[in-house]
């Protein structure tokens, strides 16, 4: 497409496609330090990771939500994924857990919620069981959900 001199749709295709060429060209001369952190950030990796996250992010609540689901959906391996998690310092176990255990809390704080237990909250964060999602609510936030949901409101 760039060797015929198609026009690009817009203006911020224009400036996607020459950022990506300058960054496979600092990574292919060579760049160190923040130069090749900087390409790193916006290449492949970064964009499937992002695509990913954003996955479990839509898929929270669903209790069987696995790195073999995910990695299955983005056509990569689970190891693959784990790498992408491990590049960020954590794992797609502890992302997951601390995305379900943030939805609960923001469910908790919510007037709209108050007609619900914690039960249903956690039930509908993606928890299955009501122990592990009080034990490590209580870990993250320092009280129990029923102590967060009654001190917010």
């Amino acid at each position: 497409m760039l060797e015929e001199d198609h026009p690009l749709a817009t203006p911020e295709l224009c400036h996607l496609v020459v950022t990506h060429v300058y960054d496979l060209a600092a990574v292919a001369l060579g760049a160190t330090g923040d130069v090749a952190k900087l390409a790193e950030g916006r290449g492949m990796r970064a964009a499937r990771l992002r695509a990913i996250k954003a996955d479990v992010l839509k898929a929270l609540g669903y209790h069987e939500l696995t790195i073999t689901a995910i990695a299955g959906r983005h056509a990569v391996t689970p190891r693959y994924v784990q790498m992408l998690f491990e590049s960020e310092g954590t794992t797609f176990s502890r992302f997951l857990l601390s995305q379900r255990l943030a939805l609960a809390h923001r469910m908790l704080r919510d007037p709209r919620f108050a007609d619900r237990t914690v039960s249903a909250i956690a039930f509908e964060a993606g928890f299955g069981d009501l122990s592990h999602f009080n034990r490590d609510f209580r870990r993250h936030y320092g009280e129990s959900p029923s102590e967060r949901g009654r001190n917010e409101r």
